[in-house]
């Protein structure tokens, strides 16, 4: 059992994110990727991904398997709410971490020639990590953004209804089944015998919909504490971008393939990605993709070879249905 120790300090500065955290859902979608648990919560997405896994993001399945560990500095300690941000600390990660982290991986499974290199800090080596990050996002991810989006929120409205009914207490009592609040102690079963010392950190709770059957965490205590815990949601409520389940309120405003191009763009996108998802010709991404840049509800910038696009804060707005509610 694991036991998280809490004090008076660290009580006022726990915190729940009310956004998904790429890097972990990415993290968990692996774990997922690589197991059969969840058929009827992930069995659909697992199909797909594992069909459409790109070439370049299977060196992935090396530093993430489905039991055990997996190195921290794939999940950053603090909260990154966009891939993009989340990808540039992942990448800025010291060669002291990432060898020591693989180090510790490779004290449980074999190394490759690639984890080896990525080890030594080899600068082509740590480029292939990002391009393998953002290959796998873009077609295992950024397609379900929008879904994984809503379910935590819905779980963040659903535990701010407890804490401010009876306060962090009553929370962290009722985060998941597996946790237990025995003050001042959160004991979380399903994890060797163990004690964490908050000291004054606080702790941020991060709902993950890829997160199955119990919470996880960082495993090295020093780092800014974070725990990771099971967005409950229904059979079916993963769904991918598809023509049939895109809003029609946000098509009849915009025009149905404008709508879906700003829909796809939720997660991040090349153009090339836009193409493939919005299933048009490039030139047509492109220009949909001018459109919704012109109209100020999307970023363009150049990343590489390709093009990359992002929601502004009015994109992201319009796609959620909370643009009266942001100016208010």
């Amino acid at each position: 059992m694991l036991r998280i120790h809490f004090t008076g300090q660290d009580m006022a500065r726990t915190t729940l994110a009310d956004e998904p955290d790429p890097m972990w859902e990415v993290l968990l979608s692996l774990h997922q990727l690589q197991g059969r648990d969840g058929m009827t919560h992930y069995g659909t997405w697992r199909e797909r991904a594992r069909r459409l896994l790109p070439r370049s993001a299977t060196g992935l399945l090396q530093l993430a398997p489905p039991r055990g560990y997996s190195p921290d500095f794939l999940t950053p300690a603090e909260l990154s709410t966009s891939f993009d941000s989340a990808l540039e600390r992942v990448m800025s990660t010291s060669r002291t971490r990432l060898r020591q982290e693989l180090e510790l991986l490779e004290t449980r499974r074999p190394p490759t020639t690639w984890t080896r290199d990525l080890a030594s800090g080899r600068a082509d080596a740590v480029r292939g990590l990002g391009q393998a990050l953002r290959s796998y996002h873009q077609h295992a991810i950024a397609p379900y953004w929008a879904s994984i989006r809503a379910l935590v929120r819905a779980d963040h409205q659903q535990q701010v209804g407890h804490l401010s009914g009876a306060g962090v207490e009553q929370l962290l009592g009722r985060l998941h089944p597996s946790v237990r609040w025995n003050a001042p102690v959160l004991e979380i079963a399903g994890f060797a015998d163990r004690d964490v010392y908050l000291d004054g950190r606080g702790l941020r709770l991060q709902p993950a919909v890829f997160c199955w059957l119990t919470p996880t965490k960082l495993h090295d205590p020093e780092l800014p504490p974070v725990l990771v815990y099971p967005v409950q949601h229904a059979p079916g409520t993963l769904r991918r971008i598809t023509t049939e389940s895109r809003s029609q309120p946000l098509a009849a405003l915009l025009g149905t393939t404008r709508a879906a191009a700003l829909e796809a763009i939720a997660g991040g996108c090349t153009t090339t990605v836009l193409a493939e998802r919005c299933e048009i010709s490039l030139a047509g991404a492109s220009r949909q993709a001018g459109i919704l840049r012109d109209a100020g509800l999307i970023t363009t910038r150049r990343a590489g070879q390709s093009v990359q696009h992002d929601l502004t804060l009015l994109g992201k707005a319009v796609l959620t249905g909370g643009l009266l509610q942001g100016v208010n």
